[in-house]
C-alpha cells in the first residue's frame, strides 16, 4: 500500500511538470532508439552475409596452390600447377567426410552469339559443382561425367550471359554459342543467383567440362583449384584437416615442411566476417550509448532540481511523520518511472526507425527480442543509478532546515 501510495504521488509530481518531464526523456528516448536500431543493423548484416555465403555453399572447401613470392613478387595462383588430377582423384576417394568434390579451371574471353558478343568467365568443372554451389539447373540440363571423359564442346551459361549473348529473347537450350572462337553448344541454363557477398555477379558466367577447357581454352594438364563440399556445416573443420593430411600424402609432405597448396573453408570467411561485422555493430552501439548516459545525467540534473524546488514540501512532510526511506523512494520512483517511460518510447521509435531503414533503404535489419530487453534494463539501471543520489539527498534533509527553506 505504501508503494501505491509513493507512486501515485511521483506520477502527480511528474504530471505537473510535463514538459520538463519530456525533455528529461528525450535522452533516454534518443538513446534507446539508437541502441535497438543499431543492433538490429548489425544483426541484419551478419545474417545478410551468412545468407549470401551460404547461397556460394556454406560447407564449401576450396584447396589451391599456394601463392608463393619469387623476388618479393607474389605469383598468380592459376599459373602454378602444384595441382593435379591425381590429387582430385586421391581427395575423392580417400575422404570421407566429403560428399561432392570437383576439379576447377577458369579463364576469361567473350562469349559470342551472331552479332552479339559479351565479356564473361569461363568455368571448366564436373556435375559435382552444381551441388557443391547449392546450384539449380532452370532450364535444360548439366553436363554429365561421359561428356567430361570425352571433352565435349557443351556448356551451361548463367543468366547474364543469356540476357547479353540472346537478346530476341530465344531458348538458349540446344543453340551454339563461341567461347574465344571455340565452339559450344548450351545445353543448360543456370537459375539466376545475382551478387556475391564481394559484389561479383555470379550469374555472368559460363560452365563447361574441366576436361575441354584445360584442352581447348587454356592449353594446361594442371588445376587450378579443387572444390569439394563437407558433409554438413559443422563438419568443414574435420573435413579441412582431412583433406590437409591427403593432400600432405600425396605431395610427401614431410611434418614442419612447407606446403604447395593450402586449404580453407567458408566456415573462415563467415567467422571473418561475422568479427567485422559484430566489432561495428560494438562500435556503434557503444556510440549510441553515449545518449542513454546524457539521458542519465539528464535525469539527476532534474532530480536535483526536483529536490531543490520542493524541500518546503519534504520538511513538511518529515514533520508530519514520513521516514527518510519514503522521501528517498518518492524520488527514486520519479527517476525510475520517467526513465522507463523514456524507454518504452525509445523502443517503439527504435522499432519504426528499423522498419523505415529496411523499406527505404533497403538494408538488411533484424531486431532481436534480446536487444529491447537490454535496452529495458539499461534504461530502469539508468534510473537506479541517476537518482539514487538525489533522492539520498533529499531523504537526509533536516526537517526544520527544510521548512525554512526559501
Amino acid at each position: 500500500m505504501r508503494i501505491l501510495n509513493l507512486l501515485k504521488i511521483s506520477f502527480k509530481a511528474i504530471i505537473l511538470n510535463k514538459v520538463r518531464a519530456l525533455l528529461t526523456m528525450l535522452g533516454v528516448i534518443i538513446g534507446v532508439a539508437s541502441v535497438i536500431a543499431m543492433l538490429a543493423i548489425g544483426e541484419g548484416s551478419k545474417q545478410s552475409i551468412k545468407t549470401q555465403i551460404s547461397n556460394m555453399g556454406s560447407n564449401m572447401i576450396t584447396i589451391r596452390p599456394y601463392a608463393e613470392q619469387k623476388g618479393g613478387v607474389r605469383l598468380d595462383r592459376s599459373e602454378m600447377q602444384s595441382l593435379t588430377l591425381d590429387d582430385y582423384e586421391k581427395i575423392a576417394s580417400e575422404s570421407s567426410l566429403l560428399t561432392y568434390v570437383s576439379p576447377q579451371v577458369d579463364g576469361s574471353g567473350q562469349v559470342i552469339n551472331g552479332a552479339e558478343n559479351w565479356p564473361s568467365s569461363i568455368y571448366g568443372v564436373n556435375p559435382d559443382y552444381l551441388s557443391i554451389k547449392v546450384w539449380e539447373i532452370e532450364n535444360g540440363s548439366m553436363f554429365t561425367n561421359a561428356e567430361v571423359s570425352s571433352a565435349a564442346k557443351v556448356a551451361v551459361i548463367g543468366q547474364t550471359v543469356v540476357e547479353n549473348v540472346f537478346t530476341n529473347g530465344e531458348n538458349p537450350v540446344g543453340k551454339m554459342i563461341r567461347f574465344n572462337n571455340i565452339p559450344f553448344m548450351v545445353i543448360g541454363v543456370l537459375a539466376e543467383k545475382g551478387e556475391n557477398t564481394f559484389g561479383q555477379d555470379q550469374d555472368d558466367v559460363v560452365l563447361a567440362p574441366y576436361t575441354t577447357v584445360q584442352k581447348r581454352i587454356l592449353a594446361i594438364d594442371y588445376l587450378q583449384s579443387i572444390i569439394a563440399s563437407a558433409v554438413s556445416e559443422d563438419q568443414s573443420a574435420d573435413a579441412v584437416a582431412e583433406v590437409t593430411k591427403i593432400m600432405d600424402e600425396a605431395h610427401g609432405l614431410q611434418k614442419g615442411g612447407i606446403a604447395d597448396y593450402e586449404v580453407s573453408s567458408m566456415e573462415e570467411l563467415i567467422s571473418t566476417f561475422s568479427a567485422t561485422s559484430e566489432m561495428l555493430t560494438v562500435l556503434l552501439v557503444a556510440i549510441a550509448s553515449i545518449s542513454l548516459l546524457i539521458g542519465g545525467i539528464g535525469i539527476m540534473n532534474i532530480m536535483y532540481v526536483s529536490v531543490k524546488e520542493r524541500t518546503r514540501e519534504i520538511g513538511l512532510r518529515l514533520a508530519v511523520g514520513a521516514k527518510g526511506a519514503d522521501i528517498l523512494m518518492q524520488f527514486l520512483i520519479e527517476a525510475i518511472l520517467i526513465s522507463i517511460t523514456g524507454g518504452i518510447i525509445g523502443v517503439v521509435l527504435g522499432l519504426s526507425t528499423t522498419f523505415i531503414i529496411e523499406t527505404v533503404l533497403h538494408w538488411p535489419t533484424s531486431v532481436t527480442a534480446s536487444s529491447i530487453i537490454i535496452s529495458f534494463a539499461v534504461c530502469a539501471v539508468t534510473g537506479i543509478f541517476f537518482g539514487w543520489y538525489p533522492a539520498r539527498k533529499a531523504a537526509a534533509l533536516d526537517p526544520i532546515a527544510a521548512m525554512r527553506y526559501e
